[in-house]
């Protein structure tokens, strides 16, 4: 039970009512000076001192420990008596021994301050918020050597007005540094004088990161997160979809009855064949085991319920016009937006041209069934065919089918896919896939082909290297619950202090 006391005699342990009292001294055995690092056994008296122990039984311990005032046998030593210490037990001025502080510490480190204190009130060891940040500020940061690959990436202090950067080992994930801005020269300086052996840094496609990596360390490979060029792509994709969405809009899935609407269709059946034959509401319930207003709710029902439920759209000031509508893209379903805007305007319509591209996108012109949003069609576009099911692959064909852009959309987000398994020679296929999606005429897609010549070769770095800032999000992830443990409460010391903390 008090095994960490080992280095002491107890002489008593009593019970204290809500404490556990132990009665200790220390081992007669020579002492180093602490100055000249003599050993000498001989007393010039004794000292009390009472410390807090790791707790028992839900209750407090405290150690009543004897400890010897020595005497320093060297005569020119500046120290001509000492108190003793306990290695590994006690230390100077602490009121707690060595493995308690060292238990709060870690409590203080994965909650800080409010928290650790309520935490450490209910292991019988009350300590304040203070006191708490203090043992948690003094766990110390390990100085480890700066790796050959890195990765950085920014993190919000304060979404949209302040940012910091956090600089990691990309192949184990360790944190390596946090710098207090985001900006060029910052990263610049600190690579200088750290980043001597640095020689790859993987990065997202900002440009102030690359500057700053191109100026201080020019001979290192910068690489790309794949993460980043496909999430980029996905914007890019979603808004040719949406503009091509005249062309798909009015194609709506079919929705057969699923488990629950052939059980509304059984239950109907029996209550319905029951009650012809002249049985009860209350029998009904009990032959087939229902409860009684069930039933009463399936009697009433003149027919099953579809169970299919209309979107539910607030009033517009499209709505007068919506049988103009139907009638003209039924007559001519390629007809653009412009021409349907002028004519309902001519009709007396006084929106916007987005809100009539939102209805007509909702397919509120056609029917009250649900449709396919935009989302959801580049959606089925970005995902791996091989997890789709089939009636999404069947949606998906028919979308991909809508017209001749939809068809080379749906090209050129396999052919990327594929590029974003590392592998060489996959910067010669990225240039071909660059031509082919600059001929295809879609102009947010050519938007995303000139950012990835603008950063051609950290791209070519990201899709023929093995390195990825993966870790570094995931230290993002981390970062951003121990912002939210701290609630704005501390500056940017202490939260960089627990981002550094192994």
């Amino acid at each position: 039970m008090f095994s960490g006391l080992s280095a002491l005699v107890v002489e008593d342990v009593s019970d204290g009512g809500d404490v556990v009292v132990v009665t200790a001294r220390t081992r007669q055995d020579a002492v180093p000076c602490p100055v000249c690092g003599t050993p000498t056994a001989k007393v010039h008296g004794y000292h009390g001192r009472m410390v807090t122990d790791v707790p028992v039984d839900g209750r407090p311990v405290v150690v009543r420990v004897r400890v010897r005032r020595l005497v320093c046998p060297v005569l020119g030593c500046r120290r001509q008596t000492f108190r003793e210490q306990i290695a590994g037990l006690l230390e100077r001025h602490q009121r707690r021994t060595v493995r308690l502080t060292s238990q709060i510490s870690q409590v203080a480190r994965e909650l800080c301050g409010r928290a650790a204190a309520r935490m450490a009130a209910l292991l019988a060891v009350p300590i304040s918020r203070s006191t708490a940040l203090r043992l948690l500020r003094r766990l110390p940061v390990p100085q480890q050597a700066v790796p050959q690959v890195i990765g950085v990436d920014d993190f919000a202090l304060r979404r949209r007005h302040r940012y910091a950067t956090i600089i990691t080992d990309a192949e184990t994930g360790r944190r390596v540094a946090v710098l207090p801005d985001r900006e060029a020269a910052t990263l610049e300086s600190w690579l200088r004088e750290h980043g001597s052996g640095v020689e790859v840094v993987c990065r997202d496609g900002s440009a102030t990161y690359a500057e700053a990596v191109r100026r201080a360390l020019p001979d290192a490979v910068q690489v790309s997160d794949r993460w980043h060029l496909w999430r980029n792509l996905c914007d890019k994709v979603q808004l040719e979809v949406r503009a091509h969405a005249g062309c798909w809009a009015t194609i709506n899935p079919p929705r057969p009855g699923g488990v629950h609407e052939q059980t509304t269709r059984e239950r109907w059946n029996k209550i319905h064949d029951l009650l012809g034959q002249g049985v009860g509401l209350l029998e009904c319930a009990r032959r087939l085991q229902l409860a009684l207003n069930t039933v009463k709710r399936y009697a009433r029902m003149p027919e099953p319920t579809a169970l299919r439920i209309a979107p539910s759209y607030r009033p517009t000031i499209v709505d007068p016009y919506r049988d103009h509508l139907r009638e003209r893209r039924q007559a001519d379903p390629a007809i653009p937006v412009t021409h349907l805007l002028r004519e309902i305007r001519e009709l007396g319509y006084t929106g916007s041209a987005n809100l009539l591209v939102r209805y007509l996108n909702q397919g509120r012109a056609e029917g009250d069934r649900p449709v396919t949003t935009p989302r959801h069609a580049s959606r089925l576009l970005l995902t791996d065919p091989e997890n789709l099911h089939p009636k999404e692959t069947a949606l998906l064909e028919k979308i991909t089918a809508a017209c001749p852009e939809m068809t080379a959309l749906a090209d050129l987000v396999r052919g990327f896919a594929t590029l974003l398994k590392p592998a060489e020679g996959n910067d010669v296929k990225l240039t071909e896939w660059i031509a082919a999606a600059r001929a295809a005429a879609m102009p947010h897609l050519r938007s995303f082909t000139n950012g990835l010549e603008i950063d051609r070769a950290a791209v070519d770095a990201g899709l023929t290297l093995p390195y990825h800032n993966g870790r570094t999000e995931g230290v993002n992830t981390r970062t951003k619950r121990i912002m939210r443990q701290m609630h704005g409460r501390a500056g940017f010391d202490l939260l960089r202090h627990r981002i550094l903390l192994p």
